[in-house]
């Protein structure tokens, strides 16, 4: 499948992006043959494996480009007691806000929180998580990650963490806005606290909907090194295959990693 010509930035986003179709597409456990969600489950057991890293806990956790998607805190609120979810998208939002307030018509992510608490111990639980999810999620904001400050007009504490997927390589046009947006997003995490991200590699372009949404290209190395230039130093990360027979996509892996912020951070 080739990638016709389309437009990088987040503003497309507020104009042609359908958040009830994206989850059908991408987040759904299996698909209506039965099949399991390869890219889903891969991404489930990542952050399950971060969030169970020893250290990475607190109080405060900040989702940044949440999207219309809860899969990235299911594992996160066992770790943190209070969420502030971040997009730029409006109708991301109003989908969140569907789930977070039991909504008829809200996405139905029952399946995918049974998944997590199997993955935890006790598939059984899954009720119990998802009211502990609704609880903690005390704020839905606007953000930009463009700017220096994503939540303006809102001034954030720093957090303990910020977890953040597959946003920035859909936010910004080149590696130079990557960096500066990694370095705005950086700035809301305490020194000594945690980045925990999930980001595609060598990849151009995704599509559902009939629609196709450009994505930055990034190399592994490159995003590391954007990451240890925005204060960080990565301590933990895997890459691994984009499920090839997905043409969804031209992306080729998935990088997931954990990094602390330095306790001084040269300007």
């Amino acid at each position: 499948m080739q990638a016709p010509a389309v437009f990088t930035g987040v503003d497309v986003y507020q104009r042609s992006f359908n958040p009830q179709e994206y989850l059908k597409e991408f987040y759904t456990l299996s698909d209506s043959e039965g099949r399991p969600n390869a890219f889903l489950i891969q991404n489930l057991r990542s952050l399950f494996t971060m969030f169970s890293l020893d250290g990475l806990r607190g109080d405060t956790l900040i989702d940044v480009g949440c999207g219309p998607t809860i899969y990235q805190l299911l594992s996160a609120c066992e770790r943190f007691q209070e969420i502030i979810a971040l997009d730029y998208t409006d109708q991301n939002r109003r989908e969140l806000e569907k789930w977070l307030k039991n909504e008829a018509g809200a996405f139905d992510w029952r399946p995918v929180v049974k998944y997590v608490c199997e993955l935890e111990g006790d598939s059984e639980k899954w009720a119990e998580k998802e009211e502990k999810l609704r609880q903690r999620v005390k704020q839905v904001l606007k953000c930009d990650v463009t700017k220096a400050n994503p939540a303006a007009p809102v001034s954030l504490l720093p957090a303990d963490c910020v977890v953040s997927a597959f946003c920035l390589e859909a936010a910004c046009k080149d590696l130079a806005a990557f960096r500066s947006a990694l370095r705005n997003i950086g700035a809301f995490v305490k020194p000594g606290g945690h980045l925990v991200m999930l980001i595609t590699l060598q990849g151009t372009f995704y599509a559902f909907n009939k629609q196709v949404f450009s994505c930055l290209y990034l190399e592994r190395n490159a995003v590391v090194e954007a990451v240890e230039g925005a204060g960080f130093d990565v301590k933990f990360r895997e890459v691994q295959p984009w499920p090839p027979s997905d043409v969804r996509t031209d992306c080729k892996d998935v990088l997931s990693f954990v990094a602390r912020k330095r306790a001084s951070v040269t300007a």
